[in-house]
């Protein structure tokens, strides 16, 4: 896993969405249909909860061909069922 950089953790997305209520296949799906309405290149930030959609989320978005930027917790101390920020970047194409 990725992990980000100082200028990934100050970066300012351009939309946000949290599926932390959500469970598989549904966090993706969500996820999906907001990447297909933003512009290519923008940067969405995706809350997420859980080991499942920790795994399956980025792994999804790299197989649409989008660019997973960084994966980091809310919590310094919590383990993978805590809640999470992921950053990716919409493909170009």
């Amino acid at each position: 896993m990725k992990k980000s950089s100082k200028a990934e953790e100050t970066m300012i997305p351009d939309h946000k969405i949290d599926i932390t209520g959500l469970i598989c296949p549904m966090t993706f799906v969500r996820t999906k249909l907001l990447l297909e309405k933003i512009a290519p290149g923008e940067v969405l930030e995706v809350r997420l909860k859980g080991s499942e959609p920790l795994m399956n989320v980025p792994r999804s978005a790299r197989q649409h061909g989008h660019e997973v930027l960084s994966l980091r917790p809310e919590a310094p101390d919590q383990g993978a069922d805590g809640v999470h920020f992921l950053l990716i970047r919409k493909a170009l194409i």
